[in-house]
């Protein structure tokens, strides 16, 4: 995995060579490459910012200096990065996202400073460079700077890599992994004296842990992560927060008339990064309203997931109506708080599974510049078609053989 960053504070990354992930860029599994943006600027005083059009307090990074460095970063390698741009407004961090991060090849990370980053620049390497961009937030906090919020993320992407934790085993049952707490856990000596401002206390290692019998250990083990949770994070209980297979979020059900206020709402939700690829929001489904997709129910079959009454994903198929033997699938959506964890691409086998048995041929579509789904699909054997898209000039089509 390639990292780049990009910060007027370089020596704040020095922790990049230290322990796991220092290790790691030396063994060749993380090129790390910290960038210096001053380097960017080309007046004596290296100003990188200047006041907020508007008003206000503070000062705004300029985009100038930011330009030339993503500009420069494009030179680096092959491909495009995922630009993640530390925000208190962005996208939250959590460890699905990082697991999903982690499969990615190459990361730049972009550290503002002050009252941020001007807009324009992540406008500019989504439709300038064709980058996907994310702003990401570590929590509900403000920060000075960029830069503690990428310590935080490379650490926690950096060590999913494979390879960067000597025993993948330690990965399987950390907190937040399968949306639950750790579990507590106990070392040498079973029985610890110590002196308290009360007196001696002997403090007592449980004694499932000590008995040898694994089924129970992971019984244990399991409701300690229950327990911990619904006392700590009661939040990340509700069903779909601990969702991790499609069977979770619970059986599928069609749309119906009723269900299209929510269906808007999830779809533009779903569209607002593909909204920023594009630069405008003139293009369906960001233009679809109840209309529209009133009349998708007579074309399309429409399934949805609730969790709870909650509408959480969905998707649309049918039969080409010119092309007998292809079945489309459409507007394939997941809430942004689930995505990130491979209930997508559930929802893409679902799709597939409901072709007739007389079809050959599957298709989708996507935005021409959505490199993150288009590595999705193409990972679920979907190809770029040979014949422009007619669904929109900024899309394409892929198509995959039915086996």
């Amino acid at each position: 995995m390639r990292i780049d960053v990009f910060t007027i504070f370089p020596e704040y990354l020095a922790p990049l060579d230290l322990s796991l992930i220092g290790k790691a860029r030396r063994e060749g599994l993380l090129d790390v490459a910290v960038h210096d943006l001053r380097t960017f600027t080309h007046d004596r005083h290296n100003t990188v910012d200047d006041t907020p059009y508007g008003g206000g307090a503070g000062m705004v990074m300029k985009p100038q200096p930011w330009s030339e460095a993503l500009t420069y970063a494009a030179s680096l390698a092959p491909g495009t990065p995922h630009l993640l741009v530390p925000a208190p407004s962005g996208r939250p961090f959590t460890q699905p996202f990082a697991r999903a991060l982690a499969t990615e090849p190459w990361l730049a990370f972009a550290c503002g400073r002050y009252e941020g980053i001007d807009e324009r620049v992540c406008d500019f390497a989504a439709a300038d460079l064709g980058w996907q961009v994310t702003p990401v937030s570590l929590g509900d906090y403000v920060l000075n700077g960029g830069e503690v919020a990428v310590l935080a993320m490379v650490e926690a992407i950096g060590r999913l890599v494979p390879g960067v934790v000597g025993n993948a085993e330690s990965l399987v049952e950390e907190s937040h992994e399968g949306g639950l707490l750790e579990y507590p856990v106990y070392t040498k000596p079973a029985s610890w004296r110590v002196r308290g401002p009360a007196g001696e206390v002997v403090r007592a290692v449980p004694p499932v842990l000590l008995s040898g019998d694994h089924a129970a250990i992971a019984a244990w083990r399991h409701q300690q992560r229950l327990e911990r949770t619904a006392e700590r994070r009661p939040d990340l209980l509700r069903p779909e927060a601990a969702a991790t297979t499609l069977e979770e979020l619970g059986a599928p059900a069609l749309a119906a008339p009723a269900d299209l206020p929510e269906l808007v709402v999830l779809t533009r939700a779903c569209w607002v990064p593909e909204a920023r690829t594009f630069g405008t929001l003139d293009f369906p489904p960001m233009t679809d309203g109840l209309p529209e997709l009133t009349q998708a129910l007579t074309d399309w079959d429409t399934w949805l997931w609730r969790v709870h009454g909650r509408l959480v994903a969905s998707v649309r198929v049918r039969r080409d109506p010119a092309q007998r033997h292809t079945w489309q699938i459409g507007r394939l959506m997941m809430a942004p708080d689930l995505q990130g964890r491979g209930l997508g691409r559930g929802v893409l086998a679902f799709a597939e599974s409901l072709a007739p048995a007389d079809i050959t041929r599957l298709w989708l579509n996507t935005g021409g510049t959505s490199t993150r789904n288009q590595r999705i699909y193409k990972k679920a054997g979907y190809r770029l078609a040979p014949w422009p898209s007619a669904v929109h000039p900024e899309t394409i089509d892929l198509i995959k053989p039915r086996r």
